[in-house]
């Protein structure tokens, strides 16, 4: 636990190109909300929170190392025996004379937790100093031998067994970290992205596209490849970036008002911010939408690009002095809806699996202002419906209703829809239904 001791000194990002937004205070007072969320001992930690506050321009340096220590903690239970016996390894033989290295242990995880992971190294390297530790050393180990499952996967199926997102994320916290990833688990991604494999149900996945270009950013960046693959990874960022301008919408945002700061942190990386006036399009439209982030996910989402900084600043941060003057905002207020609404909820799954089709449809009485998981926990206490979540690095995902699971590995999904049939570009922690709306939980597979 010595690394808990290790005081958090300032982390002040080399000058930017792409200069933080003139809304400052209105920045300031999202990441003084996010501080509250974190200062709450009731929500689990999520390196992704980590990550903003450190990227942020003020700071509490005693809160995030707090925020640290619960991090490193929930981390040491989940790999804990793990950890111990990653020193003991044995290698794994690839095509070429690939070598990889897999932990010899009983404790292994079922199945990878690539993003998790990804994101949790990449807090640890934005401690300040950055702690280098054997225990670290063992989690890349982790995180490369998860990549190392997700390439084959996607040799056996077609996809990663996780996502591409979570993969993408993978690839880009080895670069951050200065580990070398082999070329063919980059060039799985590259392939992806130029066969436009990112988009799920329908959508264009942009965050996904996003966390791709930042990963092929940081190779180049921090010359981790040869210059060839340097050379194929620059036009894959600019193809990307391309593809982000072309589907700007009218408002401005990139995809959705979600993922923009994902798009957003692309044009940072790259400096392209100051030569493209969709950045500033996107930028304007982000900063009239603050009030859009309402949770700790979405909120640690938004705000690095809102400070003008994007994840591969963290590969140089620098110690040195800081302001520690940012002060938590206590948002346990209550909603500014008055009333109550009715909404009604109907589940569908689609034939073979449910032959009957609909399996729940009924009138939900809900406070006024509600979120769609306040409305699903209202049906519960009607009885006669149940549901469950997953907390991702995006906040809660709907993981299973009814008692139907849905489950990555088949590649299905519980789809967010609002009649009749628009699909909802927000989580169900997010999502505000109104009064008389109808709203649709289906099954689907992608």
């Amino acid at each position: 636990m010595w690394l808990l001791l290790v005081l958090l000194q300032a982390a002040v990002p080399p000058a930017q190109l792409c200069e933080a937004p003139e809304q400052a205070e209105a920045v300031r007072v999202l990441s003084a909300r996010l501080l509250g969320l974190a200062t709450n001992p009731a929500r689990d930690p999520d390196p992704s929170v980590y990550l903003a506050l450190r990227l942020a321009g003020d700071h509490d340096l005693r809160e995030e190392e707090r925020y640290l220590g619960r991090l490193w903690d929930a981390f040491q239970h989940r790999y804990g025996r793990s950890l111990q016996a990653a020193g003991q390894l044995h290698t794994v033989h690839h095509a070429k004379g690939a070598v990889a290295t897999k932990p010899n242990t009983s404790a292994e995880v079922e199945w990878p937790e690539t993003g998790r992971l990804a994101l949790y190294l990449l807090g640890l390297r934005a401690t300040c100093p950055p702690l280098e530790h054997v225990h670290q050393r063992s989690l890349v180990t982790w995180l490369k031998y998860y990549l190392e499952e997700d390439w084959s996967g996607s040799r056996q199926h077609g996809h990663p067994l996780t996502s591409y997102y979570q993969y993408g994320l993978g690839v880009l916290a080895l670069c951050v970290h200065r580990k070398r990833v082999r070329e063919e688990v980059i060039r799985r991604l590259l392939v992806a992205e130029h066969h436009g494999k990112f988009g799920y149900s329908n959508s264009s996945a942009m965050d996904t596209e996003a966390v791709a270009a930042l990963a092929f950013a940081c190779l180049e960046r921090e010359k981790l490849v040869g210059t060839g693959l340097a050379a194929e990874l620059r036009a894959a960022t600019r193809r990307v970036r391309k593809r982000m301008i072309e589907a700007q919408s009218e408002d401005g945002f990139f995809g959705n008002v979600y993922s923009t700061p994902w798009a957003l942190q692309v044009f940072i990386a790259t400096n392209a911010c100051r030569t493209h006036s969709a950045y500033g399009r996107a930028m304007a439209a982000l900063l009239e939408n603050l009030d859009a982030f309402t949770t700790t996910a979405t909120m640690a989402q938004a705000l690095p690009a809102l400070h003008g900084r994007s994840y591969l600043d963290i590969s140089s941060m620098h110690c040195e002095e800081e302001p520690d003057t940012l002060t938590p905002i206590d948002l346990t207020l209550p909603l500014e809806a008055q009333g109550n609404m009715t909404v009604r909820l109907v589940v569908e799954c689609p034939e073979p699996r449910c032959p009957q089709g609909w399996l729940y449809d009924q009138q939900v009485p809900a406070p006024a202002g509600a979120s769609l998981l306040d409305v699903l926990r209202a049906a519960t206490a009607q009885g006669d419906f149940t549901f469950e979540t997953q907390e991702t690095p995006q906040g809660p995902f709907l993981s299973r209703v009814l008692g139907l699971e849905a489950q990555q590995q088949k590649r299905s999904y519980w789809q967010l829809l609002t009649a009749p049939s628009t699909s909802l570009q927000m989580g169900v922690a997010e999502y505000r239904p109104h009064d008389g709306e109808t709203l649709i939980l289906r099954l689907t597979h992608w």
